[in-house]
């Protein structure tokens, strides 16, 4: 009897182990499938052409940026500082990162960086996305890994060697393939859909308020005539809201400037308190502002603008009214109508959009 019933066994493992059903895993092959970018009324942007955007390769920087391995603790992904509620910011005044120590400048929003051409960062030491990609895993205040480690834990998860196969042909994790990947992924975080876009396509009307906020943003301020705007759009100007150059805003007199920000990259005394002009989409969600996080609402920021700017050398000469006696002279009305307009510029299907959330 006994023997009746290991052969039953051995035969039921038999087949078992050739159940047709069961699943046979497909070895991984590389897919350059190209990614079709969404831009839609934005100009078509300069992507690099040594790193084409393709499905696996954005799906492996998707993967990456939310990966906390690529922290010396595995407890912080970039996704941990850039958080998609808050458009890709991080709403701390500075951000904490594994040694529980703080950064030094406030994080900058991740978003529309395929039309970002001139340095990341808010002095510009990334020339390419990829650069910029690879730089807080190393920082000692953000994660403080080293590129050694992360690739040997990458490639110690088959998930990984799989997707970079399917990304760039071979398994080989290298520190470049990990930063390209992530630009893939952080090229195609497009914001444009914001009541603005609705309106300039004509598919909603602004508010009196929102209107006469647009108006203000895009006037210059006449001190000798009745022509009274913010002149915001000399320094936020296009599709993008930023004129994606370095300027002295007014924040600090010389004396008083902690932050020489341009200057620690070029060594040009020129660039002595210049900093990356953000975007201003969004901006009613990635508070604080500027680059130290000094102001802590959009209210801080226009009245700066209005009566608050700070003369210094490098100082930008368009705003030489703003440094006149009550500066641009706009009342309380004014301001908050221009507060309404900024808020125009909010893209609520950004911060839904499943391509850009945590893989599953």
């Amino acid at each position: 009897m006994n023997k009746i019933l290991t052969a039953f066994f051995a035969v039921s493992c038999l087949f078992a182990a050739c159940d047709p059903k069961e699943a046979v895993e497909t070895p991984a092959t590389y897919d350059p499938t190209p990614y079709d970018l969404k831009t839609g009324d934005f100009p078509t942007p300069d992507l690099p052409a040594d790193n084409k955007l393709t499905l696996a390769g954005v799906q492996l920087g998707r993967m990456l940026f939310y990966e906390k391995m690529l922290s010396k603790d595995g407890s912080q992904a970039c996704a941990d500082c850039h958080k998609q509620q808050d458009a890709f910011s991080d709403i701390r005044k500075f951000s904490i990162g594994v040694e529980n120590l703080p950064g030094k400048r406030q994080a900058m929003a991740i978003m529309n960086l395929a039309w970002h051409q001139n340095g990341l960062f808010w002095d510009g030491r990334a020339l390419k996305v990829r650069d910029q990609a690879l730089k807080p895993i190393q920082d000692p205040l953000e994660m403080n890994e080293t590129l050694p480690n992360v690739v040997a834990k990458l490639s110690a998860e088959k998930k990984y060697t799989d997707q970079f196969i399917r990304a760039f042909g071979n398994a080989d994790v290298t520190s470049e393939s990990v930063g390209l990947a992530l630009e893939q992924f952080m090229l195609t975080m497009v914001s444009n859909h914001s009541k603005y876009d609705q309106f300039l396509q004509g598919k909603t009307t602004l508010t009196a308020a929102e209107e006469h906020g647009r108006v203000l943003f895009f006037t210059e301020f006449d001190p000798f005539g009745s022509n009274k705007g913010g002149e915001c759009f000399h320094c936020h100007a296009g599709h993008n809201f930023t004129n994606d150059e370095f300027m002295n805003n007014g924040l600090d007199t010389d004396a008083g400037m902690a932050d020489e920000g341009r200057k620690n990259v070029t060594n040009d005394a020129a660039d002595r308190g210049r900093f990356k002009t953000p975007s201003l989409r969004n901006i009613a969600l990635t508070p604080p502002y500027m680059h130290d996080g000094r102001f802590a609402t959009l209210e801080e920021v226009v009245e700066h603008y209005n009566t608050g700017v700070k003369n210094s050398n490098t100082i930008e000469f368009i705003l030489q009214y703003n440094l006149q006696p009550g500066g641009l002279r706009l009342t309380a009305q004014d301001k908050s109508d221009l507060i309404a307009f900024l808020k125009t510029l909010t893209d609520t299907d950004f911060l839904m959009n499943a391509a850009y959330a945590q893989p599953e």
